[in-house]
């Protein structure tokens, strides 16, 4: 099945409702495994992390991580799910490659967090309740990496290698149930949600959730059935999806993929499969199999988890203010509109920007920068705003030159420019390319008499009553002076030293 093949997407909506279904791993940012003491420290040397609990050898016993724990339980308690009183691990049987121990830790029938939801907001500020079937803990696996292939991939490469420092690091698992009745917003609804969890994620400071560097990721399962019927579709299941926009465009993809399938006569079928970045097209990995075929059983070197009550209310009173409540009262607080609260949310901005006016910058100026000259940077670098080699509290001194009367938006944009080249703070970069202000009044006075007399014509205009006409004459001050004026008091001095009222 190739881009060509695929059903319009209005043709495949006229035919099919889409029902979904999204999990989504988040590696925790915990300090150690999930069962062992090894550091889970990134861009180490390949399996310089590694331990006998990690790499299975035998008779090693595992220990659970009690901060893994207790992020689980912050996670389940910000879905507003229920938290078990007693739950345990179990081994998932499979074979993996890159996990020594050839079976996963994992939670199967009983998971620590379960029967929760999310509220997420759309585009257009419809709320869509999406139902969480459960949140469970488990371990990643490690990695890797296939060489001699044009793809990267294991079919057509001449050997693999295997890291194992990432086997064992902590992960949760977020499992939807069935997502129905968004219809022709499935991918927008999923692309919605696993922004709005992104978000909660990093404000309950359990992951830094960055989907580029894999510490978060969704598998995207659809199934299309016929409009007006109940019966499920036959569900594909497209892996490690690691963006925003890609999660978006599996769903979509995998949407008309499906229907151009059924409208053949075909019948799809039950696997994995991989989602290619450059063309937004999926392919297929292996059959999928069952939960039956993982072959579950409690894993008997691990003591039940039972949380106190206590305890799981004391995390519940400790939790930060959630995300969407956040955004809502910043909206409020800053005087913005829905469309532009989305357009700061979508660029990553909102907290950058709160850390901004707690720097002392006016709401509106950490706006105006961060969405404005920054958010051009970062477009035409290919970086995301907080990957910007500039801080808060850095902006926030521009807008502080620029209250102050020092610099004015020509010149600000110039320092900024300074310090993305890593020439230093602001006021450094003023003061080694020379960007301040021009406000000693007799400089200015002379500039304004120069440019009067060499603009006669224009001088005499403005004195015959065309006062735009000042403009130009603005224009050639700020020439002479390197942009370095004042630009209103230039217009008042032209129009002092003219005769004319402003």
């Amino acid at each position: 099945m190739t881009v060509i093949d695929l059903e319009s997407y209005e043709d495949a909506l006229a035919t099919y409702d889409p029902v979904m279904g999204l999990e989504v791993h988040v590696e925790l940012g915990t300090k150690t495994k999930m069962f062992c003491g090894c550091s889970t420290e990134l861009k180490q040397d390949a399996n310089s992390q590694t331990c006998p609990v990690c790499l299975g050898l035998p008779g090693a016993l595992p220990v659970v991580n009690e901060i893994g724990v207790e992020s689980a339980i912050k996670i389940g308690l910000a879905l507003n799910c229920e938290i078990a009183e007693w739950c345990r691990f179990a081994r998932k049987n499979y074979f993996y490659p890159d996990m020594p121990k050839n079976f996963q830790t994992s939670q199967y029938d009983e998971p620590i967090a379960y029967d929760g939801y999310l509220d997420v907001q759309l585009e257009d500020g419809e709320i869509f309740r999406v139902q969480i079937e459960r949140a469970h803990m488990e371990e990643d696996t490690g990695k890797s990496t296939h060489v001699g292939g044009a793809t990267g991939r294991i079919h057509g490469a001449s050997h693999s290698l295997l890291d194992y420092n990432r086997a064992g690091i902590p992960l949760i698992e977020i499992v939807t149930k069935p997502i129905e009745g968004a219809g022709a917003r499935a991918p927008e609804v999923a692309k919605a949600y696993v922004a709005e969890l992104r978000e909660l994620i990093k404000a309950l400071g359990v992951s830094e959730a960055r989907m580029e560097m894999g510490q978060m990721r969704c598998d995207v399962n659809l199934s299309l059935r016929p409009n007006g019927t109940e019966t499920f579709g036959t569900r594909s299941e497209t892996k490690n999806v690691n963006s925003l926009r890609s999660v978006e465009r599996a769903a979509r993809f995998e949407i008309q993929r499906h229907a151009a399938v059924l409208n053949s006569g075909g019948t799809i079928v039950q696997e994995t499969r991989h989602f290619h970045e450059e063309d937004g097209s999926t392919t297929a990995g292996r059959i999928k199999d069952n939960a039956e075929d993982y072959r579950y059983f409690p894993e008997p070197d691990l003591v039940p988890v039972a949380p106190s009550r206590d305890w799981v209310e004391e995390l519940r009173k400790g939790l930060p203010e959630l995300p969407r409540l956040r955004r809502k009262r910043l909206k409020e607080e800053w005087g913005v509109n829905e469309h532009d609260m989305q357009s700061i949310l979508n660029a990553g901005a909102v907290d950058l920007i709160v850390a901004t006016t707690d720097a002392g910058a006016p709401s509106d100026q950490a706006r105006k920068w961060w969405m404005g000259e920054l958010a051009r940077n970062a477009n035409e670098t290919g970086r995301s705003l907080d990957e910007l080699p500039v801080t808060p509290a850095q902006v926030a001194r521009v807008a502080e030159l620029v209250a102050a009367g020092d610099l004015n938006d020509k010149l600000a944009r110039q320092v900024l420019e300074g310090v993305l080249a890593g020439e230093g703070d602001p006021d450094t970069v003023v003061e080694k390319r020379g960007l301040k202000v021009v406000s000693d009044e007799g400089a200015l006075s002379t500039a304004v008499d120069e440019a009067i007399a060499g603009n006669a014509a224009i001088a005499d205009k403005i004195r015959g009553g065309k006062v735009a006409a000042a403009g130009a004459l603005v224009g050639a001050v700020m020439k002479a002076t390197r942009g370095q004026a004042d630009a209103a008091r230039v217009r008042e001095l032209i129009l002092e030293k003219l005769g004319v009222e402003g």
